[in-house]
């Protein structure tokens, strides 16, 4: 059985066994605790009271991230013509279509972060389906990344940037998302929690009886876990800017 090394061990102590924290001071805790040498992502756990095997209790939505995540996106774009035209102009990283598609069904290529479509050429990008599905890649209205105009690349293209994350919930009636970097502030990381907390509360699904978000915790990739008391951060996501 694997043993945790004794820096996680020491960050361990430092958090009270059972108790949940309010969201500012899980945040500055989280902070005290981080110990690896690199820049950690910090994730959001939370359970949810849903039951995801009924289609009207799924979960799923966007939330943009006022501190950003702290991380690069690679963007690519599918697109032809002037759509491929103001897509590049938009700061996309990687732009096709015909190409770009063989390119993934030939050599199973996937150096990109996200996918965004414009509707006129899902027909084609359909056939890579069963390869982008399955990583979450597809371009889908739900997680707007599917545009039904080239107008709108601009616009979602700088929200990737800004970082726009999606949230989905697993078969376990779980979310987990990133909210972030060890290197932000506690301000940041509070900030980041806020607008996810707002948006998955407002996916709450209309036919779920009792309660919806029942817990939280919040850790960097190598640290411990921090509860956070789920009251608290419902309040806090509804007054979120």
């Amino acid at each position: 059985m694997s043993k945790h090394g004794k820096k996680y061990t020491d960050a361990v102590k430092l958090i009270e066994p059972g108790k949940e924290y309010a969201p500012k001071e899980a945040m500055e805790l989280l902070l005290k605790v981080k110990h690896a040498k690199f820049d950690e992502t910090v994730d959001v756990h939370m359970r949810l009271g849903v039951d995801p095997r009924h289609a009207d209790q799924q979960v799923r939505g966007v939330v943009l991230l006022p501190s950003g995540t702290g991380k690069k996106v690679r963007i690519l774009v599918f697109a032809e013509g002037e759509a491929a035209r103001i897509a590049q102009e938009a700061g996309a990283d990687i732009v096709g279509l015909d190409d770009i598609i063989a390119k993934i069904q030939q050599e199973n290529w996937l150096e990109f972060d996200t996918a965004v479509a414009v509707q006129q050429v899902m027909g084609k990008v359909s056939k890579l389906g069963r390869i982008l599905g399955s990583r979450g890649l597809m371009p889908n209205p739900k997680a707007g990344t599917l545009v039904q105009n080239a107008s709108d690349l601009p616009r979602v293209i700088k929200e990737l940037r800004m970082g726009r994350v999606e949230f989905k919930v697993d078969k376990t009636a779980c979310l987990h998302v990133p909210i972030g970097k060890s290197s932000f502030t506690a301000e940041q990381l509070l900030a980041n929690f806020a607008a996810l907390a707002d948006a998955v509360n407002r996916a709450k699904p209309a036919s779920l009886k009792g309660q919806y978000i029942r817990r939280i915790a919040v850790t960097t990739t190598m640290g411990p876990g921090i509860r956070v008391d789920p009251m608290q951060a419902i309040n806090l996501g509804s007054v979120a800017i």
